[in-house]
């Protein structure tokens, strides 16, 4: 597997665009994405468990209920969530989308992304699909920057890898900052592949990625309205289509799998505010979901958030957070140690604090990026959870992120 250019636009036979058409009041922040496939692919999603979703979700569930799709449409800067005519309204986009394409709206993925219960006017999306189907080409980057929101960062990522001998491809792009908790799915996610999959397996290689890798992700502990995650394999590559599990399904779901840690970690690193990528690797626990369960306390906890901000060695807000995560586990076992590029410190051995140098503890969690080593002593079982400090910039954001 190699890291390679093209985001989105990698896999054979994708091309993408990004454009602003007048939602968003900043005419310098693009507003609307396109993702398009010359071939109709094989899809699957993965979507928000919040009980209260954005129209888009209801309508694509319907669109791709017969496992396939050609192209995705998002908006950035409103969520179309909690609009008496939020259905109508994605259903238009996909209509007004399916002709300018030439194609069924039926086959059209409609994502949105934003401010929660404000009315959608459809004119500005109406006027900008002609624009935006004549910027398609090689226009991952455009089309990223087009979905983000309070996000600071772009994120896409792109591999080559082999199934069956043959060249395949796969990439992604995604948006999250904030309203992220490890509950699928935590951001807006779209990927894209030329590997020949079916349906039923191509959906069976996301529900299995999602819980190691978004499910791991937390900002903020909400879950938003409009989280989606898409997947389409078009085929192209031609390799033989993977209709079972084997070799050739373990190779793609690796390199599913090398998008979507990428791509948690780029949600993690640019949280709301942050100034910080934290990891916690935790091992040792009894099995894996209390691996998980545990892992996911830690990152959670808003004290250890803090801590981090302020590269505290506050090691006794870690074993806190484990202690209320109602996992069983031996506390007179536990070790943690905290580490970055300027080094590794150990900072509780058995449950207990061991002496150590605060002036090297504040080299080390002063880095941009920060690990929480965990071990119990329960088992072999581990997990890892990405997330991020909690800082005073996290505030003033949503302090007044609707005016």
């Amino acid at each position: 597997m190699k890291q390679i250019e093209g985001g989105v636009c990698a896999a054979k036979g994708f091309q993408a665009a990004g454009v602003y058409c007048g939602i968003r009041k900043n005419k310098s922040k693009k507003d609307l994405a396109l993702i398009v496939s010359e071939v109709k692919a094989a899809c699957a999603c993965v979507y928000t468990q919040n009980l209260v979703q954005g129209a888009p979700i209801a309508v694509t569930k319907a669109n791709v209920a017969d496992g396939y799709a050609s192209a995705i449409v998002c908006n950035s800067g409103n969520a179309n969530t909690c609009n008496a005519n939020g259905v109508e309204i994605a259903t238009q986009m996909c209509d007004l989308l399916g002709a300018a394409l030439h194609i069924p709206a039926s086959d059209v993925v409609v994502a949105s992304t934003g401010v929660i219960g404000k009315p959608l006017d459809i004119s500005p999306i109406a006027s900008g699909i002609a624009p935006l189907v004549a910027a398609l080409g090689n226009n991952s980057n455009a089309a990223a920057e087009a979905i983000m929101t309070t996000d600071v960062k772009k994120k896409e990522i792109a591999f080559s890898f082999t199934v069956g001998g043959k060249a395949c491809h796969i990439g992604g792009i995604c948006k999250g900052s904030g309203m992220i908790q490890p509950n699928m799915a935590t951001m807006l996610g779209f990927i894209t592949t030329d590997a020949s999959i079916s349906p039923a397996m191509l959906q069976k290689a996301l529900s299995a990625d999602v819980p190691n890798s978004f499910n791991m992700v937390s900002i903020d502990g909400d879950t938003s309205t409009n989280d989606m995650v898409t997947i389409l394999a078009n085929g192209l590559a031609g390799n033989a289509m993977i209709t079972a599990e084997g070799v050739d399904f373990d190779a793609f779901c690796a390199a599913l799998s090398a998008v979507t840690q990428y791509l948690s970690r780029s949600i993690a690193g640019d949280g709301e505010g942050a100034t910080k990528l934290i990891v916690c690797q935790l091992a040792g626990a009894k099995d894996h979901a209390g691996a998980v369960k545990l892992a996911k306390s830690v990152i959670n906890s808003p004290l250890v958030k803090c801590a981090m901000f302020g590269a505290d060695a506050n090691w006794g807000r870690v074993l806190c957070a484990l202690g209320y995560a109602g996992v069983p586990t031996d506390v007179a076992r536990i070790s943690v140690t905290f580490s970055s590029k300027a080094g590794s410190i150990l900072v509780c051995k058995n449950g207990a604090g061991v002496d150590f140098s605060e002036e090297l503890a504040k080299k080390v969690l002063s880095e941009s990026e920060i690990n929480i080593e965990i071990q119990l002593g329960d088992g072999s079982a581990s997990a890892t959870a990405f997330g991020c400090d909690l800082t005073y910039d996290y505030v003033k954001i949503n302090g007044d992120y609707r005016t």
